[in-house]
């Protein structure tokens, strides 16, 4: 015994099993290692001698039957809801009148089949299925903390009774069209009644009788060996896990009398035959044979493919949210403009879109809308001049942010503009906005009042005109302020023929690439000289008036 090795972890296992159930069987082993009760004698005295002789020591008897040495030690083969009786449910069960049920009728049938037979095989171990009232007393009164004085939530008491629902006694409920689909002003009473989860749940408890010799069939000795637990998708919990190489597990009686026992939990599902599993792997093979061809039925034949020295684009974008503005109920209007040269989109394809106008929320110190805008965007790019200091340029992505009030009047709240991302890949960008204003405070009176304030004609003015034709593009006199900005999500694909040929347009499409990654860093370099540009215009403070060919005269909306 002192080199007896005990597992203590007596924690619950979780395992998922495609075959049956019913396959699963388990080999429970259990043994009696100390008694204080071990030998019963009665010394026989003789006259003349103080001695006790070893024969006086006599075993005492059993009222179950056995041998004491046969009760030392048991091991017993357990299936799946196999049902094995104690020895108080065969002394309860052969009384008639101490059956109620129909499933009580059933078990006095089969123990008076054990009894005229010979009797049960099994002495101290012994199950409860999931038919048996222990097992739904057991789940009622479990508890979820350590607190000796645990008083039972409303949750647990719900989460209880689903666990008694098995598959068979679940109704159609789901099949039925409820005519409220979402309830807007749910009731306490109605929160409490669907603040559960229905997972369907089998029960079976493994017990022992770890009584004395003689007094088999009390319910103080029983002792829970172990649980099991199988859900309807395969999912099986066991408590405690398969011994396996960690050591038996020991149980320590209670009261004046203690006993030491120690048992074992191991698999012993028979394993499939070679035969069974080539059986069960072309079924498998069959199944996902048909599955695939399900899928490319729904999915089509034909691969769309580019054309060769092309490079497709596909964004899936999002307009996540804008923050740091002046007014309430915002809205951004968004358009992406593809360069003239060696960019095409489809005749479908929407470049623009306008969200829905979203309040503002206070986060920290800032005022946030929330958007949350799908879009999505399809683009051709097609590389025809293979001359060295051609630099391919990329789409660009314009924004303008505007807010309506209770009166519908509008305001222009911001300007920006980012190029799109030349990889791959998830992006988060946030684009900082600016609005032009006027020197005075008569147009932000009337901004204030009457709605309207200065616009842009060309929107693609905030980055370099689509119309300017010229080497250097001046915005002197040009007064801006900075606002907010807004964030865009963007999932940006590529496909190309380049990234499947190894020939010299694979070559070809490389160095397109390649360049458009150098595009990508000069980009970065354009945003910080655009930076430093703008906190120069911010200092500007001597010009009066914005340059009329730019700027559109105030508009001013009254309801």
């Amino acid at each position: 015994m002192a080199g007896t090795v005990w597992n203590t972890d007596t924690g619950e296992a979780v395992y998922r099993s495609r075959d049956p159930v019913r396959n699963l069987r388990l080999r429970v082993h259990l043994q009696r290692i100390t008694s204080s009760n071990f030998l019963h004698y009665q010394p026989v005295v003789q006259p003349g001698k103080d001695l006790i002789g070893l024969g006086t020591f006599t075993p005492h008897p059993v009222a179950s039957g056995h041998r004491p040495d046969e009760e030392e030690e048991e091991e017993v083969e357990i299936g799946w809801q196999e049902k094995l009786f104690s020895q108080f449910e065969v002394d309860l069960y052969q009384n008639e009148a101490a059956c109620q049920s129909p499933l009580d009728y059933q078990y006095r049938q089969e123990i008076l089949k054990l009894e005229s037979s010979g009797g049960r095989k099994n002495r101290r171990i012994f199950t409860y299925t999931d038919s048996d009232r222990y097992t739904n007393l057991e789940e009622h009164c479990q508890r979820m903390t350590t607190a000796d004085n645990e008083v039972p939530s409303f949750l647990v008491e719900r989460m209880a009774n689903v666990r008694r629902r098995r598959q068979d006694r679940r109704g159609t409920e789901g099949g039925i069209l409820k005519s409220r689909i979402v309830t807007w002003e749910p009731s306490e009473e109605f929160i409490r009644s669907n603040h559960v989860l229905n997972t369907p749940l089998q029960t079976m408890y493994i017990m022992a009788d770890l009584g004395p010799y003689g007094k088999l069939g009390y319910k103080t000795y029983e002792h829970v060996l172990c649980i099991l637990k199988v859900d309807s998708n395969g999912v099986i919990t066991i408590k405690p896990d398969f011994s396996g190489l960690k050591g038996p597990y020991r149980i320590e009686t209670e009261g004046e009398k203690q006993e030491l026992w120690k048992y074992t939990v191991d698999n012993a599902s028979s394993l499939a035959r070679p035969e069974e599993e080539e059986r069960e792997q072309r079924m498998f093979k069959d199944l996902y044979g048909r599955h695939k061809e399900y899928l490319s039925s729904l999915v089509g034949t034909d691969f769309e493919m580019t054309a060769p020295g092309a490079l497709r684009l596909f964004v899936n974008g999002e307009v996540v949210s804008a923050q740091g503005y002046e007014y309430d109920n915002l809205y951004v209007h968004f358009f992406v403009e593809l360069p003239a040269a060696n960019w095409s989109s489809p005749e479908f394809q929407q470049l623009s879109g306008v969200t829905q106008t979203c309040a503002t929320k206070s986060v920290g110190m800032d005022k946030v809308a929330y958007f949350s805008y799908p879009f999505t965007l399809e683009a051709f790019f097609l590389h025809e001049d293979e001359s060295a200091d051609s630099l391919p340029e990329w789409p660009v992505l314009y924004c303008e942010v505007r807010s309506l009030d209770f009166w519908q009047r509008y305001r222009v709240e911001g300007y920006g503009a980012v190029v799109l991302p030349a990889t791959p890949g998830s992006h988060t960008l946030t684009v900082s906005t600016w609005r032009p204003m006027e020197l005075g405070p008569v147009a932000e009176l009337r901004r204030f009042f009457i709605g309207g304030s200065l616009e842009l004609e060309d929107l693609t003015y905030v980055r370099i005109p689509s119309t300017f034709k010229g080497e250097r593009l001046s915005r002197f006199g040009l007064r801006t302020e900075t606002t907010g900005s807004v964030t865009f999500r963007l999932h940006c694909l590529q496909q190309s023929r380049a990234f499947m040929e190894s020939s010299s347009l694979r070559k070809r499409m490389r160095s397109v690439l390649d360049r458009l990654e150098g595009f990508s860093q000069q980009s970065s370099v354009h945003n910080v000289l655009e930076a430093f540009h703008r906190a120069r215009r911010r200092m500007q403070e001597a010009r009066d008036s914005l340059p009329q060919d730019l700027v559109s005269p105030p508009r001013t909306l009254v309801s």
